[in-house]
């Protein structure tokens, strides 16, 4: 598992469902988007849980609370409880514990899910930078937050107060489009006071050992929408993972991916679950890379896609030219005539 520095994406002859014991999977943009279910999540998960796979939740979004999480979940027809999901806010509390004395005072800059998370913990929230904490914590706030409340954070980091963030992702999908993330709102502070976080949510090794520890997983598969949250925290894991094309990457993106943004998988979406994925091999001739009935190569600058086929086939084996080309690197060879080629 968990394939460093891959030039194509793999395959497996069996479903993943039935090869991976527990699906670790993102929210935004992969299970809901805006509120409402991404087409097809719903049945596919359901599907995977009734195979025995082990379904858990894992989001960089410290807002709501696991119990809010779970019961939104349950809502939309993907029953969970509060056990299945595991948040930036428990990862970033656990940090901040293991770092200061039991009963500490934290500022908070965010919600309610980052307050339990640190009461969770024997820590005590508090507003305001003279209220002597011994940490700041910053998570995503979502609409409600104020300049005031980054004011309060940069007062106490400019002290010299212990700065730690559930996550840097500097946006978030929403159903009228992409708005700021947690990300955004801690580079007003570290701009306003030069300090430097310490950093809980994905991609980091906080996020994945507190999953891990939640959910007691042996084969786990990362299934996410981005490349440098999702993805990139499972290459730092070790472990292997599904991108779906419901989120914020799209495949010109893909194409460009270095090595620890390149998933072991790709799919449209969480039916990829239920299904194996087509090995991508070397063409017979030596020239070109197929998948299905595709054959990508790289020709004087430009990605080049012939056959026919499977529109996700056509993009595993351009995946597999562009990341062969770029080695170690990132970016890809002029990609825009085969995407469009593929129907993109």
């Amino acid at each position: 598992m968990g394939e460093q520095g891959r030039t194509r994406p793999g395959g497996s002859a069996r479903a993943l469902n039935e090869v991976y014991d527990t699906a670790l999977l993102d929210l935004d943009g992969v299970v809901y988007a805006g509120g409402e279910a991404v087409p097809y999540a719903v049945e596919s998960l359901e599907t995977a849980r009734a195979g025995g796979m082990h379904l858990a939740y894992v989001t960089n979004n410290a807002l709501r609370t696991p119990d809010a999480v779970a019961r939104h979940l349950t809502e939309l027809g993907v029953p969970a409880e509060a056990v299945d999901v595991i948040t930036s806010a428990q990862a970033v509390a656990r940090l901040i514990a293991e770092q200061v004395p039991a009963g500490s005072r934290v500022l908070v800059v965010g919600g309610e899910g980052l307050r339990v998370a640190l009461r969770e913990r024997g820590l005590e929230p508090v507003d305001s930078a003279d209220d002597d904490p011994a940490a700041v914590v910053q998570g995503y706030g979502g609409l409600e937050l104020t300049w005031g409340r980054l004011a309060e954070a940069s007062y106490a980091v400019a002290r010299g107060v212990p700065w730690f963030a559930s996550n840097t992702d500097l946006t978030i999908p929403s159903a009228r489009g992409i708005s700021p993330g947690n990300g955004a709102a801690v580079e007003v502070v570290r701009i306003t006071t030069g300090g430097v976080p310490q950093i809980a949510g994905k991609p980091l090794p906080p996020m994945h050992r507190e999953t891990v520890l939640r959910t007691g997983a042996e084969r786990p598969l990362v299934v996410g929408d981005r490349l440098d949250t999702d993805i990139e925290g499972a290459f730092n894991g070790g472990v292997d993972s599904l991108l779906v094309l419901t989120g914020v990457t799209d495949p010109a993106q893909l194409l460009r991916a270095e090595p620890r943004h390149r998933p072991t998988y790709v799919d449209a979406d969480l039916r990829g679950l239920l299904t194996g994925q087509p090995e991508v091999e070397s063409a017979s001739s030596g020239d070109g890379l197929v998948c299905g009935g595709w054959t990508a190569s790289v020709r004087d600058g430009a990605l080049v896609i012939e056959g026919d086929g499977q529109q996700l086939d056509g993009l595993r084996a351009l995946c597999a030219a562009a990341w062969t080309h770029a080695g170690d690197g990132a970016g890809s060879p002029e990609a825009g005539k085969a995407l469009a080629r593929l129907g993109w």
